[in-house]
């Protein structure tokens, strides 16, 4: 089950607002991920959020199609009021109102993940 990480680059100073913004995430309505097709794509397990200085961190523990959790998220009511709200604290704007904007977006912050290890995976399971 893989995890991705999208970066934020956001004005420094402002780590209590965001956590605020944060403490009022809407959900996503299901966590089922469908593909171009209809059919299930995959799940999103769960996000995580860090903000130090001018760095956020969105981490998205899923399994699947990954390019399926962008299209999922795109569709998302609550990823757009946060992302309305999130604005004034961005230290560079970008167009994430349309599922294109937003899955550009999306991809092109997605940081490059160079390791990731589980239990599952650890050699004394062997």
């Amino acid at each position: 089950m893989p995890f991705a990480a999208i970066t934020y680059r956001v004005k420094p100073g402002h780590d209590d607002e965001i956590a605020e913004i944060f403490a009022r995430f809407q959900r996503v309505d299901t966590p089922d991920l469908s593909g171009v097709d209809g059919e299930q794509a995959g799940r999103l397990l769960g996000t995580a959020v860090f903000v130090k200085d001018d760095v956020m961190v969105r981490v998205i523990h899923y399994e699947g199609d990954f390019a399926a959790v962008g299209r999922h998220m795109a569709r998302q009511r609550g990823v757009h009021v946060i992302e309305e709200k999130l604005a004034p604290y961005l230290a560079q704007e970008r167009d994430t109102a349309s599922p294109e904007g937003f899955a550009r977006y999306f991809r092109d912050a997605t940081m490059r993940c160079v390791s990731q290890l589980s239990v599952d995976t650890h050699p004394a399971r062997s």
